[in-house]
């Protein structure tokens, strides 16, 4: 496991709520948790105030006292008795901020409403991705991780595509496809595995289901694997049997919107922009009506987080950042196609980090 330095992070964080002058913010979305502390459990939220020498305090419930001591360091414990809720109450209390942050985004309106009641001294302020907007540029540890978990996730395909036959079930073969990952070292899946085939290929998220696969169509196989809490995700389209004509130009129409978006990435492009590099390919072919979706996301501890690559979205990429580029089009009643890579973004440009030929399969 590649070794992250969750103080520099916590670091960077007090200069963050110093900009928004908060006096402490209270973090409860479990990916920002660990991104700030290392702590793997499913239940916990962190407090770091506005002062550089304040101890951070890390709460959890009974269920994880003793893996929190295992994981977590440099930072004050306490196992919130009789749960994590009393133990966060207890934590914030005892620092009194005035201005206290919360993740408006991940904080139902039930916490929100107890917090308000019980915290009669701390005026609660809404923030919207404070602790995301440290995860966006990767660190080079995290970039080792994330590749390992590419490379994991490549080697499944082979098997995958050898376990594409006629007749047998789309849930058979996501089936294959998370019993070789297991076996193989993952931790678990990005999300659930992706096997749509024939007219279910023109869903974009056909989760894999009891339909059987065709004599002919398309089949898209999405997929990504978590190796140390870091998620790969990678798409391949291949057809069954074979093509027509026409089958043949769609496919090369995405291969080509998809190479002239990476083609696109590198430090100071708008996110915009790669995603209109892909459409103006596709506009060519008078497909772009079928592309229904962004063409990228960032991936890290989260299978989707920032940044979007898609139109209005006018900041720009920095090295460091992790990627995808998934172009596709969706005929309906016909099929789709989608073709998806991680990318990172280098001082120089990019690299293609899924190690998997793009050429038209048939099988």
């Amino acid at each position: 496991m590649n070794v992250m330095d969750y103080s520099e992070r916590r670091r960077r964080l007090l200069a963050e709520l110093e900009r928004l002058k908060l006096d402490a913010i209270l973090v409860t979305h479990l990916p920002n948790v660990r991104y700030l502390t290392g702590f793997t459990g499913s239940a916990a939220a962190l407090l770091i105030e506005n002062k550089a020498q304040a101890k951070p305090a890390f709460v959890t419930d009974g269920r994880y006292s003793a893996q929190a001591r295992e994981q977590v360091r440099g930072i004050s414990i306490a196992v919130g008795k009789p749960g994590l809720m009393a133990g966060m109450i207890r934590e914030i209390t005892a620092r009194h901020p005035r201005r206290l942050g919360i993740e408006a985004d991940h904080m139902t309106v039930k916490t929100h409403s107890l917090l308000a009641s019980e915290l009669r001294g701390s005026r609660l302020v809404a923030t919207s991705g404070v602790v995301e907007k440290l995860r966006i540029v990767k660190e080079p540890a995290e970039v080792k991780t994330i590749r390992q978990a590419v490379l994991l996730g490549a080697r499944l395909l082979p098997g995958a595509l050898r376990s594409l036959r006629p007749g047998r079930p789309e849930a058979e073969v996501a089936a294959h496809i998370e019993y070789e990952a297991r076996r193989r070292g993952a931790e678990r899946m990005s999300f659930e595995t992706i096997v749509a085939s024939g007219p279910r290929s023109a869903m974009p998220h056909g989760i894999a289901s009891p339909a059987p696969l065709p004599k002919a169509g398309f089949v898209v196989l999405d997929y990504g694997v978590i190796l140390h809490g870091y998620c790969s995700d990678m798409t391949r389209t291949v057809h069954l049997g074979r093509p027509g004509p026409q089958s043949k130009a769609w496919y090369d129409a995405v291969l080509q919107a998809q190479l002239a978006a990476i083609s696109a990435v590198r430090p100071g492009t708008a996110f915009s922009d790669v995603d209109r590099a892909a459409r103006m390919i596709l506009k060519g072919s008078k497909l772009e009506k079928f592309f229904t979706h962004s063409t990228g996301h960032g991936v890290g501890l989260e299978i989707h987080e920032p940044p979007r690559l898609a139109a209005g979205q006018e900041e720009t990429l920095e090295p460091g950042m992790v990627i995808t580029i998934e172009p596709g089009i969706y005929v309906p009643g016909r099929g789709g196609i989608r073709i998806e890579d991680m990318v990172l973004v280098t001082d120089a440009g990019h690299e293609v980090l899924t190690p998997v030929k793009k050429e038209f399969v048939q099988i």
